[in-house]
């Protein structure tokens, strides 16, 4: 061992500490907890509406009261839907109903005969007018029985309801071809007509009505390599 004195280690320096600065202390807040505002705005709030809660509950009753109530329902049911019709009714008559024409002036000699045709589709009238009581007599049989139809009987009276001549006048037709709308139709056209030949006067208000105007409407003709007018046969490639 060598006599040397040894040296003491010298110690690193330490860095100052720094300072640590003061937080200043914040002042707590009370902050409400939020179940007990939960719990407040639950017990202010309104209780919901249950859907249906204020339906009363239709409980069909037993026995005779059950039996005298459902009738006394039947009899109020008919007797607002009588009112119901009727009104209808009154207003279809009130809206079909239209001013004679007063300008008419038809001779009515005994021997007076007005002969005219009316056509449609392919129902052909032959119309004669002669003074009478306002009988209709086509191919034998009265009007009611040819037409039962309340709204063909209705069109056929038109033209001489128009003119104010519906209980002066006779009709005597006969009448072939088309259906019985189309044979109805053929027969006003045809009364217009003579009406037209009885006095050329009434034109005009006839014409306006559209009791002259013959309705060209028909069936259209079969095609060549088609089916019907217009139904072509169904396309195949191959």
């Amino acid at each position: 061992m060598s006599d040397e004195p040894t040296q003491p280690e010298e110690q690193e320096p330490t860095a100052p500490e720094a300072e640590v600065e003061a937080v200043p202390e914040v002042e707590a807040t009370e902050v409400p907890a939020p179940k007990a505002e939960k719990k407040a705005k639950v017990d202010s709030a309104e209780p919901e509406a249950i859907p249906g809660a204020d339906l009363v509950p239709d409980i069909v009753p037993e026995g005779e009261t059950a039996i005298a109530e459902a009738a006394e329902g039947s009899t109020e049911f008919e007797a607002a839907a009588e009112g119901d019709s009727a009104e209808e009714d009154a207003v279809v008559e009130e809206v079909v109903e239209e001013t004679p024409i007063v300008n008419a002036a038809i001779d009515l000699a005994k021997d007076a005969r007005y002969d005219a045709t009316g056509k449609r589709k392919r129902a052909i009238a032959r119309v004669t007018l002669k003074p009478g009581k306002g009988e209709y007599v086509i191919n034998g049989r009265t009007l009611e029985d040819m037409f039962p139809r309340v709204t063909l009987d209705r069109n056929i009276r038109q033209p001489l309801e128009a003119v104010g001549y519906e209980s002066k006048m006779d009709v005597i037709a006969l009448i072939h071809g088309g259906g019985v709308s189309a044979q109805a139709d053929a027969l006003r056209h045809g009364i217009s007509r003579a009406l037209v030949k009885a006095d050329p006067n009434l034109r005009g208000e006839l014409k306006k009505r559209g009791f002259l105007t013959r309705d060209p409407r028909v069936v259209e003709r079969k095609k060549a390599g088609l089916k019907k007018a217009r139904k072509r046969p169904q396309f195949s490639k191959r």
